[in-house]
């Protein structure tokens, strides 16, 4: 699968092209267009969203995705070795080798056994991740680290550094929505965050 983008960064539209029989996981609102043979079969629900598989036929074709919100979309290449958690309801569209690992030792360290804001994936092809408004990528030194509001994280790869604490100690928090907690992050690796939170 390969991935082309445009209309970014304020309306991003991802078109996946896929070679013959090749598969590809994606929120079914999320199909706008495809070339004439590619056939959808719905995957069941996820987080209150409706997924499909969109297959190629022998001679191969196209897929367009646009996410709900307005804002970009943004491939990121797996490359087998290192994985990216993800911020939960992000990730537009994934070929059959990116795969969801669940239960993430790390995100277990971060929630312990509640479901948290985070995913992870792994495997080797693009992940192609959808941002609220333009996504801003922070690349980081070894030992730089910045302070970032769950809300505005997109991703980030398994070499960077994060830990989760409470803004007020006494104020309310959630791990399910982030509220009234900061994610840490130390290099080196690159953060990728979006310019309008997700809520």
């Amino acid at each position: 699968m390969r991935v082309s983008t445009r209309h970014t960064p304020a309306f991003g539209v991802a078109r996946l092209l896929l070679s013959a029989g090749e598969a590809v996981e994606a929120d079914a609102r999320a199909m706008v267009a495809s070339s004439f043979g590619v056939v959808e079969t719905r995957a069941g629900r996820r987080g209150g969203r409706t997924g499909s598989v969109f297959t190629a036929p022998q001679t191969g074709g196209w897929i367009d995705l646009a996410p709900d919100d307005a804002g970009d979309v943004h491939p990121v290449e797996l490359d087998g070795r290192v994985g990216w958690s993800v911020a939960r309801a992000a990730v537009l569209a994934r070929p059959a080798t990116v795969r969801r690992d669940h239960p993430w030792p790390a995100h277990q360290a971060l929630f312990g056994s509640d479901a948290g804001f985070l995913e992870h994936y792994s495997g080797t092809g693009p992940l192609v991740l959808a941002a609220r408004g333009p996504v801003d990528a922070f690349a980081l030194e070894a030992g730089e680290v910045i302070t970032v509001s769950p809300a505005y994280v997109l991703g980030y790869p398994d070499p960077v550094q994060c830990r989760l604490r409470a803004v007020d100690p006494a104020g309310p928090q959630s791990v399910r929505t982030g509220e009234g907690l900061a994610l840490d992050f130390a290099g080196p690796g690159t953060v990728l965050l979006q310019t309008r939170a997700r809520r």
